[in-house]
């Protein structure tokens, strides 16, 4: 019996870290005002007949607070590496050298920083949809072994009242850790 609550906690905590990892992820994507290579990941390049991840083409450094250095592994990748960026819609202007491509991080003006904390928050809140869908599927697999005999009335709240607090724990995370982005994003 312990052994079960013991597996569902840790099927449970594991799915969880699961979605506040990939919160983070796509948190990271989102622009403080300062370069991080995190910006540039999500972008596809066009590249030798099908379209692939930047970071399959070029390294990303960024060698200052408000630069980008991608170094373009083959140097008839370059053409595309710097239209990939160029239409990615995070209004950057790559400039060229070489193999190598500089891009300039612009300062945020306060409307696009209002903008990129409402995208923030509808992350957060996919992020806690997520961490709620687990917790569902934990009561459900509650609710399951009690109709099949296999624990008491009892141990489903014991237990359903377990699941809840992990779910408030992981639920507190995703707000702290939105907090600390939205206070970076408005810093100026």
């Amino acid at each position: 019996m312990v052994d079960d609550i013991d597996s569902l906690k840790k099927d449970i905590e594991r799915r969880m870290n699961s979605a506040i990892d990939s919160f983070k992820h796509d948190l990271a994507g989102l622009r403080s005002g300062r370069a991080t290579a995190a910006l540039l990941e999500p972008i596809r390049v066009e590249a030798y007949g099908s379209v692939t991840p930047i970071t399959q083409v070029a390294s990303i450094t960024a060698p200052e607070a408000r630069m980008l250095a991608v170094q373009v592994w083959d140097k008839t990748m370059v053409s595309a590496v710097d239209k990939a960026i160029r239409e990615s819609g995070l209004g950057l202007n790559p400039m060229p050298d070489g193999q190598l491509i500089r891009v300039p991080i612009p300062q945020l003006t306060e409307e696009r920083r209002n903008e990129m904390v409402k995208a923030a928050g509808r992350y957060t809140e996919a992020a806690k949809v997520s961490v709620r869908g687990v917790r569902r599927d934990g009561m459900d697999k509650t609710k399951a072994a009690e109709k099949n005999g296999d624990i008491s009335k009892d141990d489903v709240k014991d237990w359903s009242d377990e699941i809840q607090k992990i779910t408030d724990q992981y639920i507190s995370k995703i707000d702290e850790i939105f907090s600390e982005k939205e206070r970076d994003i408005k810093q100026v």
